[in-house]
């Protein structure tokens, strides 16, 4: 039924308006004409949309409004009133939006899966899948656990990345801004002096002079070419050539490459895993995880490979002839297929590179962290002696 709007005269002349529910408009007009009105207008109201505006959600967020629900559905309560009760709970404005309108879906017959894909930015296309194969199973307080429990997997390995590379990152801040601090403001002093004392400088002191003034005069030109030069890498960063070649790019890059083909492959069997286990389609589950693998060179991969899976082939085939999978993995994944326990062999996949990140990341920091050092007292040191060489100079002459 739609809710009408209309405005009536009644048989003492008085207008009035009002609301009234009906399946058509011929309806409400007789049944205000039996009640001695005259029409003169009626239009159907239109239902207000429910459009929620742009925001963000920390992961975090979503783990704790999951394992929440999760609680609450095996308390027995319903879906609908559980979602109730979180929308009081939550403080995030954006998130309150987002629970309300998907309270409201469900409550017009929309499956919850269903709703949660119309907020992609909020519940990702593995979130929202799982939760269809636990509605499909009828288990979806189980898959609703396993999801939050991969999140919280999934962010316990960034946050491990993150801290470790923290002091080194700080490290070259720290560095370039002493460098720039030197070449900017201390050397233009010494060229002041220099330039009283006459005669010829060292040929460090020279050039180090000559850097500090070009420096000096296209500061600002400088800083411009790096920002546009970064807003053009990240506009072509976001096209599929751009990505593709950045990430080739990242993969060759010594040491450093090695750990990000190592998140990607504890990423894929992670994720890969925690949809097989759940009881998602595979076909599906492949075209899942080559999305989230964070990696354009490994998620096309996934795709060959998915295309050769649905022609039939084991999934370890496609995987060792993409060349990106490691024999190990290739042999494992091969493995859990005949024994019918894809699910373990990925898991035990996963954590032996999660463990394989978490030592290389370590190592790399105690690597970095002699480099950089190294570097700023090369740097520092050849700036401070350069600017001596012209006063070692005037001593030794004066003697």
């Amino acid at each position: 039924m739609a809710v009408y709007e209309y405005k009536a005269r009644t048989k003492q002349g008085k207008i009035i308006k009002g609301e009234t529910e009906g399946d058509s408009s011929q309806d409400i007009t007789s049944s205000l004409h039996s009640q001695g009105l005259v029409i003169l207008s009626i239009t159907e109201k239109k239902k207000k949309s429910r459009q929620v505006r742009a925001g963000r959600v920390k992961p975090d967020e979503i783990v704790v409004f999951t394992r929440q629900l999760t609680t609450l559905i095996e308390s027995g309560i319903p879906l609908v009133q559980g979602l109730e009760i979180l929308y009081d709970q939550v403080k995030t404005p954006y998130f309150k939006q987002v629970i309300f309108a998907i309270f409201n879906d469900i409550k017009e017959g929309t499956s919850f899966n269903g709703a949660l894909s119309k907020y992609p930015r909020v519940f990702s296309e593995f979130y929202v899948n799982m939760v269809k194969a636990g509605e499909t199973s009828g288990q979806l307080p189980g898959i609703l656990e396993r999801v939050s429990s991969y999140i919280e997997d999934a962010l316990s390995l960034q946050r491990k990345i993150r801290s470790s590379l923290a002091y080194p990152a700080i490290v070259v801040v720290m560095a370039i801004g002493i460098t720039a601090f030197l070449i900017l403001k201390v050397i233009p002093t010494f060229k002041g002096i220099f330039s009283s004392l006459g005669g010829d400088l060292p040929l460090p002191t020279q050039i180090l002079l000559a850097f500090s003034d070009f420096a000096r005069q296209w500061f600002l030109a400088i800083v411009v070419f790096f920002i546009l030069g970064g807003i053009v890498l990240q506009r072509y960063a976001i096209t599929p050539r751009g990505r593709r070649q950045i990430d080739e790019t990242m993969l060759k890059i010594p040491i450093m490459g090695e750990l990000i083909k190592k998140i990607a492959i504890a990423k894929f069997c992670r994720t890969f895993s925690t949809l097989v286990s759940s009881g998602v389609p595979i076909l599906t589950a492949l075209d899942i995880v080559g999305k989230t693998a964070g990696n354009k060179v490994l998620e096309d991969a996934v795709f060959a490979s998915r295309k050769f899976v649905q022609e039939g082939e084991a999934i370890s085939e496609p995987l060792a002839r993409s060349g990106i999978f490691p024999p190990m993995v290739v042999r494992m994944i091969s493995v859990g297929e005949k024994t019918g326990k894809l699910e373990d062999m990925l898991n035990k996949i996963s954590q032996f590179y999660e463990d394989e990140v978490d030592t290389a990341v370590s190592g790399l920091t105690s690597m970095i962290e002699p480099i950089i050092i190294g570097f700023l007292g090369i740097v520092i040191g050849g700036i401070v002696v350069s600017l001596f060489l012209p006063i070692i100079k005037i001593t030794q002459m004066i003697q």
